[in-house]
C-alpha cells in the first residue's frame, strides 16, 4: 500500500535584507533569530485505495433503483420496500431513482465496500439517503460523466439509536471520489458528516445544507476535487470535542467555492493548506460585520479558522468574511499562496504568533490588517487598507479598538511576549489607526516598510511600548506628528524623523545625499506632517535632502538616529508630545466583536 506524502509543516525564519528603493543591497547586519513549527505528525492522509475510481462491473453487484423500490440479485444486498441494507464487503453499483428511501451498510466492522453512484438519485424526506451503520470503511466514487444525488427532505426521524443529521452520515471512514458529480441537498441538518475520517480525493460536489456541508468527527482531508458549497453554517469542518488530537483539516488541493453563514473552513484542532483554489463569502461578508454584531456569542464567520495551529504554503484564495479572514487561536504560518482579502475584523489574527515567510497578500478592507500576540515577517509581498491599526501585536485580547494609546512605555503596560520582528518581505500599510502597534518591542532588520497614516493626531505610524530599534532595510512611514514615535538609540542603521507643513494626499517624499543622489522616493497614500525614514545609505556625519510635498529640508546625522523619542526633541515638532499636537485619541473604528474564537 502505498502512504501518501504528507511531509509536516516546517517554517525556517531566515532573516533577509533589503536595500532601498534605489535596489542596493544592505550586507552589514543579519539576525541569527531563526523557529522551527510543524503543524501535524501523520504518517499516512491517503491510502492507494482513496485515489481508486476504476471498478469491475463483472465483480460487482448492480442495484437497480425503481422509484419507491429497488432490485439487486446478490446475497449481500437485503430490500424491503424503499429500504436497501448492503450487509458485506464488496463493490456495489447503484443506478435510478429511489424516492423517498434509504441505503444503509449494515457491514461486519472489518469490511471495506465501495458504492458506484452510475446516474443515481435518492431522496429521504425524514433521513439520511445514504446511512452507513457499520463497516470499517466505505468508498462512494461517481462514476465518469454521471449526474448523482443525495437529498434529506427538511427533517430526521430516529430509526435507531444514532443521532443521524446528514443526508449522507457515515458512522465509520468514508472516502468519497470518481469522476462524475455528486449533489447533496438537506433541507435540514448537514450535507456530509463522518462519525470518523472524511476523505475526498477527486469528483466534483455540489452541496446545499441547512448546517455545515462537509464534517468529520476526526479528520477532513482532501487532495483534490471540485466543490460548490452553500451552507448555513460551516462550508467544511473538522470537530472532535471527545480527542485534543483530533478533528483536524487537511487541504492538499481541489477548487473551492464556499458561501456559508459561519466559518468558510473551520477545525477544531490543526488545519493545513498546500494548494488550492478558494473563494470564500462568510457571515454576509465584510459589509456584515456590525450588522451581524448581535450573533457574536454564537456564531462563528470567519474565513478560515483553527482552533490550534493554522499553517498555508500554497493556494490562491479570495476571502470576503464578516469576522477574521484568517484566525488561528494559537499560531498561524503563512509559506506561500496569493490572497485576496476582505474582512469586517482582522486579515490575518494569531492569538499567539503570527508569521510570514512568503505570498502575495492584498488587504483591501480590514479592522487590523495582521495581528497576533508576536509577529515575525521575514518575506513574502503584503499590502493591507485598515480602519484601524496594520500591524498590532496585542494577541487574542487586544483592546485596540477601545482608542486607548498612551505616549511611551510609562503610559501603558509591556507585555514581555509582545512583538513584531520584520526581517523581509515588502510591506505597504494604509492605516487610519497605528501603522504598526506593539506592546511589547519593535525591531527591523530587514525588508521593505512603507506606511501611510494615520492622519489623525491621536495614533502614530510607530506605537510600541518598550523599544524598537532598526538595523537594515528600508523604513518610511508618514503620519500625522502628534503621536510619532522614532526608533531608539540602539538602532543600528541610520534613520530620521522630521516634522513638516502638512502635506496631502499623494504627496511624493524623495530622499537625497549631499551629491543630489536620490535614496528613496515613494508617495504616501494619507495626508500627513511626521516623515520617517531609514535605508542602508542614511550613515552618520552626512547630510541629506529630505522632500516632503511643498516642503525641503537639509539634515545632518549628528547621530545615527536623528529626532529622538526622548524628551520631544524631534526638529520641526510643535508643542506637545514627541511630535507635538494634542493627546486627542482621534477616530477609530469600533472593532467588531469576536464571534466564538
Amino acid at each position: 500500500m502505498r502512504k501518501n506524502r504528507f511531509i509536516p509543516l516546517l517554517l525556517v525564519f531566515i532573516l533577509s535584507l533589503s536595500g532601498c528603493g534605489t535596489g542596493e543591497t544592505d550586507t552589514s547586519s543579519s539576525s541569527a533569530a531563526s523557529g522551527l513549527q510543524a503543524i501535524t505528525d501523520i504518517s499516512d492522509l491517503f491510502t492507494d485505495r482513496d485515489f481508486e475510481i476504476g471498478y469491475d462491473e463483472s465483480e460487482s453487484a448492480l442495484i437497480q433503483l425503481n422509484g419507491s423500490s429497488a432490485q439487486c440479485d446478490a446475497g449481500a444486498v437485503k430490500i424491503s420496500g424503499s429500504i436497501i441494507t448492503i450487509t458485506d464487503e464488496g463493490t456495489y453499483i447503484l443506478t435510478g431513482n429511489l424516492q423517498n428511501g434509504m441505503v444503509i451498510v449494515e457491514a461486519e466492522d472489518t469490511d471495506k465496500l465501495q458504492i458506484v453512484l452510475n446516474g443515481a438519485s435518492i431522496s429521504n424526506e425524514s433521513s439520511a439517503a445514504l446511512y452507513i451503520r457499520q463497516a470499517d470503511k466505505v468508498f462512494i466514487t461517481t462514476a465518469n460523466n454521471t449526474e448523482n444525488t443525495l437529498s434529506n427532505g427538511g427533517t430526521y426521524t430516529a430509526i435507531d439509536s444514532s443521532n443521524i443529521d446528514a443526508a449522507l452520515f457515515s458512522k465509520a471512514d468514508l472516502t468519497l471520489n470518481g469522476a462524475g458529480t455528486l449533489q447533496i441537498n438537506a433541507e435540514a441538518g448537514h450535507g456530509v458528516v463522518s462519525k470518523d475520517d472524511l476523505v475526498i480525493t477527486s469528483g466534483a460536489y455540489k452541496i446545499t445544507p441547512a448546517n455545515h456541508g462537509l464534517s468529520g468527527k476526526d479528520s477532513v482531508r482532501i487532495a483534490n476535487g471540485s466543490f460548490t458549497i452553500q451552507s448555513g453554517k460551516d462550508g467544511i469542518q473538522a470537530e472532535n470535542d471527545e480527542d485534543s488530537s483530533l478533528g483536524f483539516l487537511y487541504l492538499a488541493g481541489g477548487s473551492f467555492q464556499i458561501t456559508s453563514g459561519g466559518d468558510g473552513l473551520s477545525a477544531g484542532n490543526e488545519l493545513q493548506i498546500e494548494e488550492g483554489s478558494y473563494t470564500l463569502l462568510t457571515g454576509g461578508g465584510s459589509n456584515n460585520a456590525q450588522v451581524n454584531a448581535s450573533y457574536a456569542d454564537s456564531t462563528s464567520m470567519k474565513g478560515i479558522k483553527a482552533a490550534g495551529n493554522l499553517a498555508v504554503t500554497g493556494g490562491a484564495f479570495t476571502i470576503d468574511s464578516a469576522d477574521d479572514a484568517l484566525h488561528s487561536n494559537a499560531n498561524l504560518s503563512i509559506g506561500g499562496g496569493s490572497f485576496q482579502i476582505s474582512t469586517g475584523d482582522d486579515g490575518l489574527h494569531a492569538d499567539a504568533n503570527l508569521s510570514i515567510s512568503s505570498g502575495a497578500i492584498q488587504i483591501t478592507e480590514s479592522y487590523e490588517g495582521l495581528e497576533g500576540q508576536s509577529i515575525d515577517i521575514t518575506g513574502g509581498e503584503i499590502t493591507l487598507s485598515t480602519s484601524d491599526d496594520g500591524l498590532n501585536a496585542a494577541g487574542g485580547n487586544d483592546q485596540s479598538g477601545m482608542g486607548d494609546r498612551g505616549q511611551g512605555p510609562d503610559n501603558f503596560d509591556v507585555d514581555a511576549d509582545a512583538y513584531i520582528h520584520i526581517a523581509g518581505g515588502v510591506i505597504r500599510v494604509n492605516a487610519s489607526g497605528d501603522g504598526i502597534d506593539s506592546n511589547g518591542s519593535l525591531t527591523v532588520s530587514g525588508g521593505e516598510v512603507y506606511l501611510s497614516g494615520p492622519d489623525n493626531g491621536g495614533n502614530g505610524t510607530l506605537d510600541y511600548a518598550s523599544e524598537a530599534t532598526i538595523s537594515g532595510g528600508v523604513f518610511v512611514a508618514a503620519g500625522a506628528s502628534q503621536m510619532a514615535q522614532n526608533f531608539g538609540s540602539s538602532s543600528t542603521q541610520g534613520v530620521m524623523m522630521v516634522t513638516v507643513s502638512s502635506q496631502q494626499a499623494g504627496s511624493t517624499i524623495r530622499l537625497t545625499d549631499s551629491s543630489g543622489q536620490e535614496l528613496l522616493c515613494w508617495e504616501a497614500e494619507k495626508a500627513f506632517d511626521s516623515v520617517l525614514i531609514s535605508c542602508p545609505n542614511i550613515t552618520e556625519g552626512a547630510t541629506y535632502t529630505l522632500t516632503a510635498g511643498s516642503d525641503a529640508v537639509e539634515i545632518t546625522m549628528d547621530s545615527l538616529v536623528y529626532g529622538s523619542n526622548e524628551g520631544g526633541n524631534i526638529p520641526g515638532a510643535m508643542p506637545g508630545g514627541p511630535g507635538g499636537g494634542d493627546m486627542s485619541p482621534g477616530s477609530k473604528g469600533q472593532r467588531p466583536p469576536d464571534r466564538n474564537g
